[in-house]
């Protein structure tokens, strides 16, 4: 059980691990690298093995999962204060884990994007429609998280396009360790595009740094214009808004310019596309913001400023 949102965590299952255990580590001399081992051992040879000092101990089991051993969130008795002292140290871990899959991905170029949305707003879709624009320009790599089933990952994988299941049984969000987990097996290459299709949830992922490049957040036209006042924390953590779906527009009550008006309330920073993965309205300006932040991931630089156009803000 997720310890900072109180979901229940349950079993982790990550597509093709089989009974290896995988770790990315980041040295202090900067070297980055990826190892696996099998788990056929009892705990004791583990820890004796195992000498780095990891997030929190799971398990690989035969039959391809990864069980994450999450503790109950809420435990009666327990005091405001040590709550949040938990809380914090469960943060503080997956932010250690973030650090080093975000210096992995610097240290070799990948440009990591991380989406999230409610469910339904069509961040597959636009993934798809987003693989078939760049996937003659850069290698592309995709981790998918679910709760179950691995129907996103196929539909990815039918592009053509590397992809692996992440599936949270009973969690509403994909932390770092579970990235870093699924990226040892995927092994993105050098200067690639890593999209990371996070639990369709707009609260618990705003947490939980991945060690992405950006989050950007997708809402589509289907949705409420106080989505951005109702769910603030996502908003504000995120760089990019996209306004999805907009060729329903003429056939919704939904006032895009207050939309964007309520996300600048809580983030003034964020940036806004509008675009329609159905008919491709739009789709040029997030593939060239796309394009400008893997030129920056290739090159170290700092992070662009979307592309706006018409239907940009």
């Amino acid at each position: 059980m997720c310890s900072v949102c109180g979901c229940g965590a349950g079993e982790t299952r990550i597509e093709g691990a089989g009974a290896r255990h995988a770790h990315v580590h980041t040295h202090a001399d900067g070297t980055t690298h990826a190892h696996a081992h099998d788990h056929d051992h009892d705990h004791d040879e583990h820890e004796q093995h195992d000498h780095h000092q990891h997030h929190d101990h799971d398990h690989h089991h035969g039959d391809g999962v990864i069980d994450y051993g999450n503790g109950p969130a809420h435990v009666p008795g327990l005091s405001k204060a040590r709550t949040v002292a938990i809380e914090q140290e469960i943060l503080s871990k997956n932010n250690a884990a973030a650090g080093e899959n975000r210096a992995y991905f610097n240290a070799r170029g990948i440009l990591a994007l991380n989406l999230v949305s409610s469910p339904g707003s069509g961040k597959t879709t636009l993934l798809v429609k987003t693989i078939e624009c760049l996937a003659a320009e850069a290698a592309i790599a995709v981790v998918e998280g679910d709760q179950q089933t691995s129907n996103d990952a196929a539909r990815i994988r039918a592009t053509g396009v590397p992809a692996i299941q992440v599936n949270t049984g009973k969690g509403c969000h994909l932390d770092a360790d579970m990235v870093a987990h699924a990226v040892a097996h995927l092994r993105p290459g050098d200067d690639s595009v890593l999209f990371i299709e996070n639990v369709g949830n707009l609260v618990c992922p705003a947490a939980f740094d991945l060690g992405e490049a950006h989050k950007v957040v997708i809402l589509s036209v289907t949705e409420g214009e106080d989505k951005p006042l109702k769910y603030p924390d996502m908003f504000h953590a995120a760089d990019l808004m996209i306004i999805a779906k907009i060729d329903l527009l003429p056939h919704v009550d939904f006032n895009v310019a207050e939309t964007i008006a309520n996300a600048r309330k809580v983030n003034p920073r964020i940036r806004v596309l509008q675009l329609s993965a159905r008919t491709g309205e739009g789709l040029d300006a997030w593939v060239q913001w796309i394009k400008a932040a893997h030129t920056m991931a290739r090159t170290g630089r700092v992070a662009p400023t979307p592309v706006g156009g018409a239907r940009g803000a």
